[in-house]
């Protein structure tokens, strides 16, 4: 899609290093795959999740062979007991949690005029519902674990928005309108959880390639869309994953209901 060079691959350096973490919709492909393999990288713990179960277990034993500390269940985040069941997994496992990324999302191309009833509420499901019902197991975990009550570095919700959640993009009214909602979401639990110690931040991406985008986007889309980036090139998935083990570490201890633009774009 573009011959632009992209930069080199960061290595860990321990960052999240005896932290456990949940990342949701992170079956291999995208931003959910990279962060669960940055975190790996950076000393976590962690239990990857997703819709897609076989894909989920094939990216559970690829994580397995170079790693320790990598379990999965598989999760839709549209069923609240599905929901439930995977953070009991992550406490049950490892006796605590500590980070909590949620990645799971859905799109689709229609314009508003034809867009079905079916199409808006799938797609509000999955991305700002889905994103709710996982937030909501997160800090009701968080609380009875009591972080941050004795100084200690809490917990850390890290929500995937997306720059259409600020800018508008034609056929994209039920995904920006779900992504607008995450960020709306983002701010105001931040201030909730403030007071048990919990931050809660986002990123916004603007164009991660990965293999199911190209699956759904036309080339023509995409060339669009990766001409508005300045570097014009795509962002690589690990380089938004980058910024999410920044928000999930110390490094940004004083940072809650932020929303991080993760883009070149420069329009």
């Amino acid at each position: 899609m573009t011959d632009v060079e992209g930069p080199a691959y960061v290595p860990g350096h321990g960052l999240l290093k005896g932290r456990t973490a949940v990342v949701t919709a992170a079956a291999g492909a995208g931003i959910g795959g990279a962060t669960a393999r940055r975190f790996l990288e950076e000393g976590a713990r962690v239990l990857i999740s997703d819709a897609h179960a076989r894909r989920l277990k094939e990216y559970e034993a690829e994580l397995a062979a170079e790693f320790d500390g990598v379990a999965a269940l598989a999760c839709d985040v549209t069923d609240e007991a599905q929901v439930r069941a995977l953070f009991d997994a992550a406490l049950r496992q490892h006796g605590r949690l500590d980070i909590v990324v949620n990645n799971a999302g859905l799109g689709g191309t229609s314009d508003l005029v034809d867009m079905s009833d079916e199409q808006w509420s799938r797609v509000l499901d999955v991305t700002l519902n889905g994103t709710f019902r996982c937030m909501r197991a997160a800090l009701r975990a968080f609380r009875e674990a009591g972080h941050g009550d004795e100084g200690g570095h809490g917990g850390v919700i890290v929500n995937n928005a997306s720059v259409v959640g600020w800018r508008a993009q034609a056929g994209q009214a039920h995904y920006a309108a779900a992504k607008a909602g995450v960020m709306a979401l983002t701010r105001c639990a931040a201030l909730e959880a403030a007071g048990f110690g919990v931050r809660v931040n986002a990123v916004s991406p603007s164009l991660a390639m990965h293999p199911h985008l190209v699956k759904v986007t036309t080339p023509e889309l995409l060339e669009e869309l990766t001409a508005r980036e300045a570097f014009g090139r795509y962002a690589e998935p690990w380089e938004v994953a980058n910024v999410i083990v920044f928000l999930a570490s110390g490094y940004s201890s004083y940072m809650t209901g932020e929303i991080v633009s993760v883009s070149s774009q420069r329009a």
